[in-house]
């Protein structure tokens, strides 16, 4: 079972690898849903591995 620690090293890899990437970020220089959504992973893990007591919505 992988780490919390590997779970949020999969997560920003993942976000970094769409930003660049992604033609629709890098033509609107915003990020598009799938980025939005990579993101919002990405907290979710970060905010779980500094409290890991408490559950992601």
């Amino acid at each position: 079972m992988p780490s919390q620690g590997d779970a949020l090293q999969q997560t920003r890899t993942d976000y970094e690898h769409h930003m660049q990437t992604c033609r629709q970020c890098h033509a609107d220089s915003a990020p598009c849903a799938v980025a939005k959504h990579l993101l919002r992973l990405y907290n979710n893990a970060r905010r779980n591995s500094t409290h890991p007591g408490t559950r992601a919505r």
